[in-house]
């Protein structure tokens, strides 16, 4: 689908002209009023759509009179829900182009991007019959700037809900460090299985231990011109998790290919960043391996040294995402960044905590979870700060090691942060668990079933306005 800008969409000819509606209001169009309002009473409740024909009383064939709800109560988050919307509709009528006249009093032009690349979404790369889709959206009355800047972040999603869609067979750990080395803008180091040992990283090791696939620790590097902030950004790359000697059930394995939703995340990031050129120095991390069983696999039972010297009882080998990021922490608190966020499919007790649509959030620094927090609300991403009180260290605790890698299933999210918070060191840190929000079993909100590239709106824009 091509995006593009005009200053004359009224006289446009396209397939469609959307317009937009207040509750107990009327609209730009007087054909839309005649009909839509005060033929049929549509009360353009946000969401909801009306069609009608011209018949060439206006250049385009077709208006779709779009619902935005109160006006008082429409927003960024309202933009985006209503353009996708009417982009959803758009695609049910096999409408090719269509132009935008909304009328909303802000420039809108970045949600309105957003939203349409949410709905023109479909992961359709192995299947005979494509998606429908639209050719082209053409949006009037914003500024060309701001649409630009929503097609980067919805590249950045389309990105990382791909790599979190493909099958663990294409996305493995050396296809994500192909990735990482090709971005545009970004230097990369890639440190293979050899130089991970000479690190000393030997929780992450040990979880890459029983698969085929070498693990590979990716390092990216963003640099602005006049760096103000030096800020790193960590994914898990769990390319695939078997839950290793501690099986999962089948069931629970079938989308196991999106446990690297964290690592696509920060892929997705760090490959848009140059279209924004932020005065940031930006370090995206990721540890990438597979945590597979077989006869080389670590077992429970077995002790791991971390790359801070920390020993680690393994209680169970299917909590290895904390592992991999345990020595990924350490490594990105070494390089002097001022702050750390690290984004993980982690924790089955989150998704029970907070379901579907809200992520968990911790950390060490109050101010800085906030900040992050509220930069989500504006662009349709909820988190919910979670409780890290040194009691649930209790569970933890090792007999003949420094600490276990799980310990209760109470308050299981919050335990694996404290295991985390072990490797944090002179920086601020957030950690965010979105193992509930990463995939979906079913439609959602602004989502088809399957990858949501949970965290990329927010920690682009975090990162943006750093």
């Amino acid at each position: 689908m091509e995006i593009k800008v005009s200053n004359d969409v009224k006289n446009l000819s396209v397939d469609v002209i959307v317009i937009n509606m207040f509750e107990g209001e009327k609209t730009s169009q007087d054909l839309a009023n005649t009909y839509a309002i005060d033929r049929d009473k549509f009360e353009g409740k946000l969401g909801q759509t009306y069609l009608l024909q011209t018949y060439g009383q206006i250049p385009a064939q077709k208006i779709l009179v779009t619902g935005c709800g109160k006006r008082d109560e429409f927003g960024e988050n309202e933009v985006r829900t209503a353009v996708y919307k009417s982009v959803k509709k758009l695609q049910q009528m096999h409408a090719k182009t269509a132009a935008f006249d909304f009328e909303t009093g802000f420039d809108y032009g970045k949600s309105a991007a957003i939203g349409a690349m949410l709905a023109d979404y479909a992961f359709d790369k192995y299947k005979s019959e494509k998606a429908t889709r639209v050719d082209e959206i053409i949006f009037g009355n914003v500024l060309e700037d701001s649409v630009n800047a929503g097609k980067s972040f919805g590249n950045a999603m389309k990105l990382t809900r791909d790599l979190a869609n493909e099958p663990a067979a294409f996305a493995t750990p050396s296809k994500l460090a192909e990735i990482a080395q090709n971005l545009e803008g970004i230097t990369t180091e890639i440190y293979d299985k050899d130089e991970i040992e000479r690190m000393g990283m030997g929780a992450f090791l040990a979880v890459s231990k029983g698969s085929i696939q070498p693990p590979k620790f990716i390092h990216m590097k963003y640099t602005g011109k006049n760096v103000k902030k030096k800020i790193a950004i960590i994914g898990k790359g769990l390319c695939f998790d078997s839950g290793g000697m501690d099986l999962k059930p089948p069931s629970s394995m079938l989308t196991m290919r999106d446990d690297m939703s964290g690592a696509a995340c920060v892929l997705g990031v760090m490959s848009v960043l140059k279209d924004f050129n932020p005065d940031v120095e930006v370090h995206g991390i990721i540890a990438a391996c597979e945590n597979m069983a077989s006869g080389s696999a670590y077992k429970p039972g077995d002790i791991l040294t971390a790359k801070n010297g920390k020993t680690i009882e393994v209680d169970n080998t299917d909590a290895e995402g904390r592992l991999t990021l345990a020595d990924a922490l350490v490594y990105a608190c070494e390089l002097g960044v001022h702050e750390v966020i690290d984004i993980a499919t982690l924790t089955g007790a989150c998704m029970v905590a907070l379901g579907t649509s809200v992520a968990g959030i911790m950390g060490n620094d109050d101010e800085m979870m906030h900040k992050i927090i509220e930069t989500g609300k504006n662009l349709g991403e909820k988190f919910w700060q979670l409780p890290m009180y040194k009691e649930y260290f209790n569970s933890l605790k090792s007999d003949i090691a420094d600490m276990k890698n799980t310990g209760s299933r109470y308050g299981g999210a919050s335990a694996a942060g404290v295991f985390l918070q072990e490797f944090v060191k002179d920086v601020k840190w957030a950690h965010i668990d979105i193992a509930g929000t990463a995939f979906l079993e079913k439609p959602e909100s602004e989502f088809i079933k399957g990858a949501t590239g949970a965290g990329v709106r927010t920690i682009l824009s975090y990162i943006l306005n750093s």
